[in-house]
């Protein structure tokens, strides 16, 4: 990884276990502040549980993680994750309109989201004013996606945590996500961390890429990685995946 970088979010020998079992063993590495990064790997790899453990939703059996060069237990946890968002495959919305939703990081600060304010972030993920008082049920799986971004964008988060959000998408709409990933990643210089089983995706999005297996960081560096693997485990799955 390029160290020229001022690292978002940095893990020192990062471990974690449930059940008398090692899920991830020393992790030690950066994520670049305001850029992409991919994590590939195969499934039971570690990669949410690695996503859980940036925004506090667990907490590491060993090791530091650092936000923004702060121990991460000096964050309030409230705090935590407005500064660190994540955006899931589901896309989970509460019941009612795209404007109660987009709303609701404000409403829980004690704050209100103008009607205007919230057809500026609808603006930003190529929505237009029409989705306000549509309701969430209404919405394509696409456009959840994008409604669920907008919701992060509102909470002002810098670090955007993404779990497989296209995964269940059809092409014409994933291929939507990626541009709006890449527009708002340089729009707002928010660092995202992308947990994907696209490896041309990866390749294709990401600027740098963590390659994981069996709960240990394999390998690290630009996504470029991807198209000629010098390491052999990557290269088998890099192969295995393309096959």
């Amino acid at each position: 990884m390029n160290t020229s970088y001022e690292p978002a979010i940095h893990f020192q020998q990062v471990s974690f276990s449930a059940n008398d079992k090692t899920i991830l063993n020393l992790i030690t590495g950066s994520f670049p502040k305001g850029k992409i990064t991919t994590l590939v790997g195969p499934s039971g790899a570690g990669k949410t549980t690695l996503l859980k453990l940036c925004n506090g939703l667990l907490s590491p059996t060993d090791g530091q993680i650092l936000i923004d060069n702060q121990h991460i237990s000096t964050y309030e946890p409230t705090a935590l994750r407005r500064h660190v968002s994540m955006a899931l495959q589901a896309a989970p919305m509460i019941a009612g309109t795209v404007f109660e939703n987009l709303a609701l990081p404000r409403s829980l600060q004690g704050k209100k989201l103008t009607e205007q304010e919230a057809i500026q972030y609808l603006q930003d993920v190529g929505l237009d004013q029409s989705f306000l008082q549509r309701p969430t049920n209404k919405l394509s799986g696409g456009q959840r996606q994008k409604v669920s971004i907008a919701r992060t964008l509102i909470n002002q988060s810098s670090i955007l945590l993404l779990d497989e959000i296209t995964s269940a998408l059809d092409r014409q709409s994933v291929q939507e996500i990626e541009t709006l990933i890449a527009t708002i990643n340089k729009k707002y210089n928010v660092t995202m961390i992308w947990i994907t089983h696209n490896l041309q995706q990866a390749l294709s999005i990401g600027h740098y890429t963590w390659v994981m297996m069996d709960g240990e960081l394999i390998e690290t560096g630009k996504s470029s990685l991807l198209s000629a693997p010098t390491n052999p485990r990557v290269l088998e799955f890099v192969q295995g995946v393309n096959a």
